[in-house]
């Protein structure tokens, strides 16, 4: 009995103590693993929204390139100025001035021997001022003489002879009234203004200080364009070895205006024509000149 008890106290308790602890932690291990896992009420938080924070970026500063200098041109329309014309020679050296330009004034050239180089300027103010009073200066005059002279056609009418105007005799003016159809009329009033110049000191050699020659060449041209041109044939007659016109008021006409009846009706259209808008570009330039 003795030796039994000794063995009992002999078990050291530490040991049991410990295997005690160890099996009783396994069972509560297992009985938690095998309950089902309690919910656990939180609490409730009301449901703030929550929205994403946007935040604007500032536009980055723009970087300016550095740029030329603004040149400012003032709004000035610079004046061109005209070349100096070259000075008019004098009266007396006037004729190689014209003589080199009238190549320019007209395509048909070959018919400027038709004019007389000689002293221009003063045949022009000279013939110009006789035609206006009537008159024809044939010493003057800034054109050579037709070559053919005129003639009348003998027929016979009514058992008699007469004399009818051969209108195949004013033919011999045709190449002079080519002459002017050519013309470049705005070149020929530019010159006239050009040498008024010296045209007015040929004018005033023929004793004529205070008059303006345009005055004159304008009523020249009117004289003209006042030409009435007749419907009929004229009839002519052979006192002496001159012809005369038949009718009185033809034969009292002045000779400026005998000149245009002997020039024909077709080429005295073409005159009238081109004097008629000679006459208005030297009116428009007359006034534009005394504007000035």
């Amino acid at each position: 009995m003795e030796k039994t008890s000794q063995n009992q106290s002999s078990t050291p308790w530490p040991l049991i103590v410990g295997i005690v602890i160890v099996v009783v932690a396994l069972l509560l291990w297992f009985l938690i693993e095998d309950q089902p896992p309690q919910k656990v009420d939180q609490p409730k938080q009301e449901a703030v929204e929550v929205k994403p924070s946007v935040v604007e970026a500032e536009p980055e500063p723009a970087i300016e390139e550095p740029s030329e200098p603004e040149v400012i041109i003032p709004d000035v329309t610079p004046e061109v100025e005209e070349a100096p014309k070259p000075p008019l020679p004098t009266l007396n050296e006037s004729d190689q001035w014209l003589q080199e330009k009238l190549p320019s004034i007209t395509w048909r050239k070959e018919l400027l021997k038709l004019v007389i180089d000689d002293d221009m300027i003063r045949r022009f103010v000279v013939f110009t001022d006789n035609f206006a009073q009537g008159m024809l200066a044939y010493e003057h005059s800034p054109l050579i003489k037709p070559t053919t002279s005129f003639s009348g056609k003998e027929i016979n009418e009514d058992d008699q002879v007469v004399i009818k105007w051969d209108e195949s005799t004013s033919r011999r003016f045709s190449l002079y009234v080519d002459l002017l159809r050519s013309v470049d009329t705005d070149t020929l009033v530019a010159w006239y203004f050009e040498l008024k110049p010296l045209i007015d000191e040929a004018y005033r050699e023929l004793g004529y200080p205070e008059e303006n020659f345009t005055d004159i060449l304008q009523d020249a041209i009117t004289k003209v364009l006042d030409m009435e041109i007749p419907k009929e044939r004229l009839e002519l007659i052979r006192p002496s070895v001159m012809y005369q016109f038949k009718d009185d008021s033809y034969e009292s006409l002045d000779d400026a205006e005998k000149l245009m009846l002997r020039i024909g009706k077709e080429n005295l259209l073409v005159v009238k024509s081109v004097l008629l808008e000679i006459s208005e570009k030297l009116s428009r330039e007359r006034e534009n000149n005394e504007n000035d």
